[in-house]
């Protein structure tokens, strides 16, 4: 199982060390499982295409990109066997009609999808570069969010928490994954609670 692009460092593979992987895998019977649900900011690099291949299961949502969470809507993409597989196992509807909808008109906009993707390379770019400005130069991340690896991580955690700022740690290695904000005055915010992450974590 792989998460590409991997949360939270962003890391990415090509494809031929993709195909590779796959390619040991089935010899041996096996599945490799690509859970890209960070991958529509840059479709270019999805598996999905290349989905029928035995042994190569993608999956997809509409959680992260088009910020449907709330949706529950999820895709696997593999060989017909295992899709027939998982439909007897699964049932009549899984999904409900509103998310049909819903999830409908999202992928049909391919216009609203360019110009998102644009505007999220932007503002990501805007966000590493605010973290280095305060003494956390990001360590990885994608168009939706930035991976800084600090000692501190913990301590900026619950900092920002007390300030209303949502982050997600991580112990192993430790980081903290910032994620973009919605609009001007949430970027007003976090500037001004980074500002004080030194003093309060007495990062040097």
């Amino acid at each position: 199982v792989l998460i590409h692009p991997n949360n939270p460092s962003g890391a990415r593979f090509s494809a031929g060390q993709l195909f590779a992987w796959h390619a040991r895998h089935a010899r041996r019977g096996g599945w490799l499982i690509v859970d890209e649900a960070f991958m529509d900011t840059t479709p270019e690099s999805s598996l999905a295409p290349f989905c029928d291949r035995p042994g190569l299961i993608v999956l997809r949502s509409l959680g992260k990109f088009f910020g449907l969470a709330g949706a529950r809507a999820g895709f696997v993409l593999a060989a017909q066997p295992i899709l027939d597989a998982l439909s007897d196992r699964l049932g009549p509807w899984t999904v409900a009609g509103p998310t049909r909808w819903v999830a409908t008109l999202a992928l049909d906009d391919r216009a609203w999808q360019d110009a998102t993707r644009t505007q999220l390379v932007n503002e990501t770019r805007r966000l590493a570069q605010l973290l280095a400005h305060y003494g956390l130069a990001p360590d990885g991340g994608t168009a939706l969010f930035q991976w800084t690896r600090t000692q501190h991580a913990a301590t900026i955690h619950e900092y920002l928490a007390r300030l209303g700022i949502l982050t997600r740690r991580f112990d192993v290695p430790p980081g903290i994954r910032f994620g973009l904000p919605g609009n001007e005055a949430q970027w007003v915010r976090l500037e001004t609670a980074l500002a004080g992450v030194g003093r309060y974590a007495q990062i040097t």
